[in-house]
């Protein structure tokens, strides 16, 4: 089972991108995801967790992630060193910045493109990252999810976000 845990603030669309990468994925043949938040008062701002699991078959944990192979952070003002006792061996994170020093950790500029895009947030910029550095769905699948469960205004602009952080993120 590959897991991933996202860390956002209210309102980032954490938990979104964590459904529609669910989405993406489930689309696949014998394919199964789950998607689900964890968050504490319910208030923009705020740190939210979302986790998805995704696996070639039915998923029955329903708990959250203890370990992750992918942790997406959405702010960087969430990282903490801690983080990295929560990768499986092999398991790389990736953060919204500008740049970070450490092995496991993939640097990409999230904010800059969603701005450059017109977009207010940067959850699809990453969901688009992370399918540039780890193949577990394609642009393909993640644009038909987002056809799927995001409203017509936006849909086009976001599918640009993963189109061009995808391809971004395979050169790092």
């Amino acid at each position: 089972m590959t897991e991933i845990l996202w860390l956002g603030r209210g309102g980032q669309g954490a938990f979104t991108a964590a459904k529609i990468l669910g989405a993406a994925y489930a689309a696949k043949p014998e394919s199964h995801a789950l998607a689900f938040p964890s968050f504490g008062p319910e208030r923009r701002g705020a740190p939210v967790r979302a986790f998805t699991k995704l696996d070639s078959k039915p998923i029955l944990d329903r708990s959250e992630t203890e370990k992750a192979d992918f942790i997406i952070i959405l702010d960087e003002t969430l990282y903490s060193e801690n983080l990295q006792n929560l990768l499986k061996p092999g398991g790389k994170i990736l953060i919204n910045t500008r740049s970070a020093e450490l092995k496991q950790i993939v640097s990409f500029d999230g904010d800059s493109l969603a701005k450059e895009l017109k977009l207010p947030v940067v959850n699809t910029v990453m969901m688009g990252a992370l399918a540039g550095i780890s193949g577990i769905v394609s642009v393909e699948n993640l644009h038909q999810a987002i056809e799927n469960y995001m409203p017509v205004k936006i849909r086009e602009k976001n599918k640009a976000a993963v189109q061009k952080a995808a391809e971004e993120a395979e050169a790092l």
